[in-house]
């Protein structure tokens, strides 16, 4: 359970939330015996966030779709399942200003996030330097990185960003397969999708895909459309906004969880099989390893480098959307997109 800025989070199986006279309640059965664990101002909260097995009362759904409120559930692993919409209010704004900055060609929003991107990827390699001594390869491509983030704060056009975003991505694979220790068995030749032609290629898809789902249910929870993007194309059906989000957390998070499964050798080469088509399958003990240990990141606790608060690594996407939301309705002049230090 997690109060930012007006934003509630309960990710406390068994919670129940209702309305008691002026303020919102959140309580728990716990021995036989209800308990309380929280009571706030109930207009003091703009949006309500569940996680899993959560109840909420019907009157404090009332209360909810009337005041316009935003209270979305999720399941267990941050899938979005529904929200609660009332008469339709600043939603229809807030995505009126994401269609117009996204129709608009405003590229401040890309551009932050590609260079947030750029400068978590050389932080993962600068922890490898710290990690494992000097490595001449991975030393220059951090380098070139750091100059790549400088050199995009004075780009406006969508094609340059997009084509630092590139080169930025050849430099930081390029070396990716040197952060590999050489006793795990395991041999990175290259970024493949569709399908991926390596395990380690097929981790970080099984892992994208995973958190680009979650992105989507988070921007759906604050009530931004997730097919509309700024950086990456639109194509029916693709949650390009989503998409967009993900590049933030790609190398500080999905990144180094595969990094470190491999290097601690907690998954081995033999845990993947490869189909008639050449893609490389996980066999489902990895798959099961996988999905434990990125439940148990979600839990770690990382101080927000804006909100400069503690936030579980598991809300983030929310935040970073509520941000973004805030952007589009302009309480915030710029998007604050995250960069982990």
């Amino acid at each position: 359970m997690k109060k930012l800025q007006n934003c509630l989070y309960i990710t406390r199986d068994g919670a129940y939330l209702h309305k008691q006279r002026e303020t919102l309640l959140v309580e728990q059965t716990i021995e036989g015996e209800r308990k309380k664990l929280l009571q706030v101002p109930i207009h003091s909260v703009g949006h309500i966030f569940c996680f899993g097995n959560v109840m909420v009362s019907p009157q404090l759904m009332g209360f909810c779709g009337e005041s316009g409120t935003q209270l979305a559930f999720y399941d267990m692993f941050g899938r979005f399942q529904a929200r609660v919409v009332g008469k339709q209010t600043g939603n229809v704004l807030l995505r009126r200003a994401q269609f117009h900055c996204a129709d608009n060609g405003k590229s401040h929003i890309a551009r932050n996030i590609v260079a947030a991107k750029v400068q978590s990827s050389r932080i993962v390699l600068q922890r490898h330097l710290r990690t494992y001594g000097a490595n001449t390869d991975v030393s220059a491509a951090a380098n070139r990185l750091r100059q790549i983030v400088t050199e995009l704060k004075n780009q406006t056009a969508s094609d340059r960003i997009r084509g630092f975003e590139g080169e930025a991505a050849r430099h930081y694979f390029g070396v990716f397969n040197q952060m590999i220790t050489a006793q795990s068995g395991f041999v990175f030749d290259g970024r493949t999708r569709r399908p991926p032609k390596d395990p380690v290629n097929a981790m970080l898809s099984f892992m994208y895909s995973l958190l680009s789902k979650e992105i989507s249910g988070a921007l759906q929870g604050v009530g931004l459309d997730p097919q509309v993007g700024f950086l990456h194309e639109e194509r029916p059906g693709r949650d390009s906004l989503a998409l967009d989000l993900l590049e933030e957390f790609r190398a500080p998070i999905v990144d180094r969880l595969v990094l470190t499964l491999i290097n601690r050798q907690q998954v081995k080469v033999g845990d993947f099989s490869t189909d008639m088509l050449g893609g490389v399958l996980m066999k489902e003990d990895a798959r099961r390893l996988l999905l434990q240990s990125w439940q148990a990141k979600k839990q770690e606790e990382i101080t927000h480098p804006f909100l400069g608060e503690k936030v579980a690594v598991g809300l983030l996407p929310h935040v970073q959307a509520m941000l973004l939301a805030q952007h589009l309705r302009g309480d915030l002049v710029e998007y604050p997109p995250y960069v982990h230090r």
